[in-house]
This record gives structure tokens, sequence and C-alpha cells, in this order.
């Protein structure tokens, strides 16, 4: 029951990134995940030279958090980790409140 009640509240935002990914098309929609799983980004992150705030949900079933998350925090010099418990892929939309004000407090120092 707790289930079906969590899905159905999140149908729109279901629907929503079901609407984005059928705007790109579906040869850009591979490409671009095909870039982004197969890209290291590794030399990239160790440039990094300013604060640089890495946001994550533990949930995400779509970006794992250890090859994301977890890893570029440890390569990005002044790297905050901020990590959300039971969030999924689309923070920005389950966490919208918690996020922006991370964002401001992060911003803020």
């Amino acid at each position: 029951m707790e289930q079906q009640a969590r899905r159905q509240g999140l149908a729109g935002i279901i629907d929503s990134f079901w609407l984005q990914g059928m705007q790109a098309g579906h040869k850009n929609t591979f490409d671009c995940i095909k870039a982004f799983s197969e890209t290291d980004f590794t030399e990239d992150l160790k440039k990094f030279d300013v604060p640089t705030l890495v946001l994550h949900g533990d949930d995400d079933q779509i970006v794992p958090i250890g090859a994301a998350a977890l890893r570029s925090a440890k390569l990005v010099r002044n790297a905050t980790l901020k990590i959300y418990a039971g969030a999924p892929h689309g923070l920005a939309y389950t966490h919208k409140d918690q996020l922006n004000a991370d964002l401001l407090s992060f911003l803020k120092t």
C-alpha cells in the first residue's frame, strides 16, 4: 500500500522524465548516455580549483553513488559531499526544498 501511494505521488515526475526523453529523440538520448557512461572525467575532476558541492541521492537507481558522487568528492579538492538519504536520481524534484537550502548555504560559505 505504501509503495503504491509513493508511486502515485511520483507519477507526475515520471511523466516529466518520460516527456524529456521523448523530446530528445532516441538516438540523441542513446548518444548522451553512451558519452557520459564511457567518458573518464578523472583528470578533469582533479583540475578543479574552486570549492565544489557534490550532491547525490543514496537511492539513485540510474547513476551509482559509488561511481559518481563518492568518487568525484575524493578527486575534487575542496569538495563538499552531501548525500540525500532515500533520494532517487530525480532529487531536484523529490527533495527540492532541501536541495535549495543546501545550495544557498553552500553559496554563502
